[in-house]
């Protein structure tokens, strides 16, 4: 069985592969961010797959997190620590719930690879969408707080934060399309005929409607801290794939768990749970629709399989990763074969149409 949930104090010692020199890094630390005492202590977050996170504590008991990029080859345009801090940043007066950034280093003489200082926000984090150590009322309101959360994320007009550059307006599923199927060309290790499938379809089946807010990409129940007692979100995480995007393919990929099963970590997909207190997925976009001030989610099928096609490729990339012993997370070499079980589950809606 796996943990069912975890809290942002939850360490362990770095990992040989993440290991870096901390003596520049604490004078970096010294020098960039306002109230750092030495001497400086590093500890990594276990899990995740992609940007290496750490617990940096000083001298006074004062806690950060440090996320950087990981060591070795990467894929074009991966681990974009830089674009994480810049949107992080921007949201901060938002009612977005964000942390605190203090600092971005893109010299790589520091620690040998880009890296940014925010906040350390201690919280929960549930790893199980089923929420089985919580009581039926508390696990609605969390399903309510993350669909709050992300409804506020696409009402930020993200001219108004200065992030107009940020990505490009318009377009964005043909981007997406390009973007994750070169990736997977990338990271191929095995023939997947199902993602083949997805690569003819996907772009003759566009949608017409090309809405833009800021998108997360990972938007998911594992990526937000909740509060440590109340069933509310404090900080939305992982922002290494957000972008100017489409909308509906933030609300599908975070609405995946209720059709497909996250490696180890429970689904959505049984009947019973309403009776758990958790909100259907009809539900679920009914709310997201009010708080967005639509009339429908239209072209539902379409960001779904935009959705299962984008972790597929993703998973195949930290999957290759594994093989490459760079992976933040060792198990992902345990990831061979998901990629194909995603895309079965993209290709297999397609035809149900």
């Amino acid at each position: 069985m796996s943990q069912p949930s975890t809290t942002t104090n939850d360490v362990i010692d770095v990992l040989d592969v993440h290991r870096f020199p901390e003596g520049p890094l604490e004078d970096y630390l010294a020098e960039n961010v306002e109230g750092f005492s030495r001497p400086l202590e590093v500890q990594q977050f276990q899990g995740g797959m992609s940007n290496p996170t750490f617990r940096l504590s000083d001298g006074r008991g004062q806690t950060y997190v440090m996320r950087k990029k990981p060591p070795g080859e990467l894929l074009p345009s991966a681990h974009a620590v830089d674009r994480e801090f810049r949107v992080i940043s921007a949201l901060g007066p938002t009612e977005v719930p964000v942390p605190r950034t203090y600092a971005l280093c893109e010299d790589e003489r520091v620690i040998g690879t880009a890296f940014y200082i925010m906040e350390h926000v201690v919280g929960r984090v549930f790893l199980d969408p089923r929420l089985p150590e919580l009581a039926p009322s508390e696990r609605k309101r969390v399903y309510d707080s993350m669909n709050e959360s992300l409804a506020a994320l696409h009402n930020v007009d993200y001219r108004e934060v200065g992030l107009e550059g940020f990505g490009r307006a318009g377009g964005y599923a043909t981007r997406q399309i390009k973007r994750w199927t070169q990736q997977y060309i990338n990271a191929k290790t095995d023939e997947v005929p199902a993602m083949d499938h997805l690569m003819a379809w996907l772009p003759d089946n566009i949608p017409g409607d090309d809405a833009v807010s800021i998108a997360h990409g990972d938007y998911r129940l594992g990526n937000i801290i909740f509060h440590p007692t109340e069933p509310r979100a404090i900080a939305v995480l992982d922002w290494e794939l957000s972008t100017l995007g489409h909308p509906l393919a933030d609300l599908a990929y975070n609405c995946l768990a209720y059709r497909v099963a996250a490696d180890l970590r429970g689904n959505l997909t049984g009947d019973d749970i309403v009776d758990l207190g958790i909100p259907d997925e009809a539900a679920y976009l009914d709310a997201y629709a009010r708080r967005t001030h639509r009339d429908a989610i239209p072209e539902w099928t379409f960001f779904l399989v935009l959705s299962l096609f984008r972790l597929a490729s993703i998973t195949q990339g930290v999957y290759y990763r594994g093989l490459q012993g760079n992976a933040s997370d060792p198990s992902a070499v345990e990831r061979k074969g998901t990629c194909a079980r995603l895309a079965d589950a993209a290709w297999a809606l397609v035809e149900k149409r």
